[in-house]
C-alpha cells in the first residue's frame, strides 16, 4: 500500500497518511526507548548481582517513565557564552536523522515506508550528518569538556564509519542490490551471516562503536570528561542526545537483521506460517541483548588503542572480506574458467 501511495500524484490525504505513519512509528520507538532502558537495567543488575528498578511502579516499570518526566521538567539551562543558535541546533541534529534512517528498513514484505532502490547507501549517508551535530553540540558549549568530547566522538565515529561501510560490501555484492527489501529475498535459501561471517564480526564490532556504546563510550567516558560533548546540556535538549542513541540502537539492530539474518524470513521455510514480524522481532531482540551483556561486562579501551583497532584490525579484515567475496562470485559465474 505504501508503494502504490509513493506512485500517485501527492495529495492532502497522502500526506496526512505519512504523517500519521510517522506519528505511529515515532510512539513506537517512544516505547522502546522508555522500556529499552528498563530491561538495560533490569538484565545488567541481574548480570552483576544488583536489584535493578523495583520500586516506581509494578516490578518497576515506571521508573523511565519518571526519568523521563523529570527531564522535561527540569529547567532548560545554557551557558552564558555559548552560541546560542548552534547550541540549540546541535539536538536537532543529532536526533533528526536518526529518525530519519528508520524510512528505509523494511521490518516485513508490508511494513515498511520508503522502498529506496539504495536503501543501504541512504542509511550510512544520513546517519553520518550526526557527527556534525556531535561537533556542533561540543564547540557551542563553549566548554573545554564538551569540545574535547566531541572531537574525540567525531574521530571515533569517522573512523568505525570506515569499516562499517565496507563490511556491507561484501553483502551488496553476493545479492546485487543496495535495496534492503532485495537483499532479504535474497537470504531464503540462506541467511548472509553464514557466507558474510568476517563482514558480521566487522559490522558488529564497529557498529558499537559508531553506537558510542560501551565498550566504546569514550566520547562520554564520565569519569575522564565529566559528560563528554553533551555535558552543557539539561532537561529536554539532553534528552534528545539520549533519545538518539537508543534510536540508532533500534535502526542498527534491525539494519544486521536485514543484512545478515533474512529479516523477517524464518530460519526453514516448515516455519513460514509464523508471521514475519514475529521473527523480525525475535532476531532484533538478540542483538538488543548483546548489547546490554557487551556493556555489564566489557571494559573501556584507552583512545589510542580505539583508534589503532579501527585502522589495523578492522579495516584490513573488511578490505579481505571484500577480496574473498569477489573472488568466490567471480569463481562460480565461471570468470575464471
Amino acid at each position: 500500500m505504501m508503494r502504490e501511495l509513493l506512485q500517485q500524484a501527492p495529495s492532502l490525504g497522502n500526506i496526512m497518511w505519512f504523517f500519521l505513519a510517522a506519528v505511529v512509528l515515532l510512539a513506537v520507538l517512544l516505547g522502546f526507548v522508555t522500556y529499552a532502558i528498563y530491561f538495560e537495567r533490569k538484565v545488567i543488575g541481574w548480570m552483576q548481582l544488583r536489584i535493578g528498578p523495583n520500586r516506581v511502579g509494578p516490578l518497576g516499570l515506571l521508573q523511565t517513565v519518571a526519568d523521563v518526566a523529570k527531564l522535561l521538567i527540569k529547567e532548560d539551562t545554557r551557558p552564558k557564552h555559548a552560541d546560542r543558535a548552534l547550541y540549540t541546533l546541535a539536538p536537532i541534529l543529532v536526533y533528526a536523522p536518526a529518525f530519519g534512517v528508520l524510512a528505509v528498513l523494511p521490518f516485513t514484505d508490508k511494513i515498511q515506508f520508503a522502498d529506496l532502490g539504495i536503501g543501504i547507501l541512504y542509511y550510512i549517508a544520513l546517519s553520518g550528518i550526526t557527527v556534525l551535530g556531535v561537533i556542533t553540540a561540543g564547540w557551542a558549549s563553549n566548554n573545554k569538556y564538551s569540545l574535547i568530547g566531541g572531537l574525540r566522538s567525531a574521530a571515533q565515529m569517522i573512523s568505525y564509519e570506515v569499516p562499517l561501510v565496507m563490511s556491507v560490501v561484501g553483502v551488496v555484492l553476493m545479492t546485487g542490490s543496495m535495496n534492503l527489501r532485495e537483499i532479504v529475498e535474497a537470504q531464503r535459501d540462506m541467511w548472509n551471516f553464514i557466507p558474510q561471517i568476517l563482514g558480521l564480526g566487522v559490522f558488529l564490532i564497529a557498529a558499537q562503536a559508531e553506537l558510542n556504546r560501551t565498550p566504546f563510550d569514550l566520547p562520554e567516558a564520565e569519569s575522564e570528561l565529566v559528560g563528554g560533548y553533551h555535558v552543557e546540556y539539561s532537561g529536554f535538549r539532553f534528552a534528545m542526545f539520549m533519545l538518539a542513541e537508543y534510536v540508532y540502537m533500534f535502526g542498527m539492530g534491525a539494519l544486521i537483521t536485514i543484512l545478515f539474518f533474512g529479516g523477517w524470513l524464518p530460519p526453514i521455510q516448515a516455519l513460514d506460517f509464523i508471521p514475519g514480524i514475529v521473527w523480525f522481532v525475535l532476531k532484533f531482540s538478540v542483538y538488543i541483548f548483546l548489547q546490554f551483556w557487551l556493556r555489564a561486562t566489557m571494559p573501556r579501551p584507552r583512545a589510542d588503542q580505539l583508534m589503532s583497532f579501527s585502522w589495523k584490525v578492522l579495516l584490513p579484515l573488511a578490505l579481505l572480506n571484500i577480496l574473498v567475496t569477489a573472488v568466490v562470485i567471480s569463481y562460480q559465474s565461471g570468470m575464471f574458467s
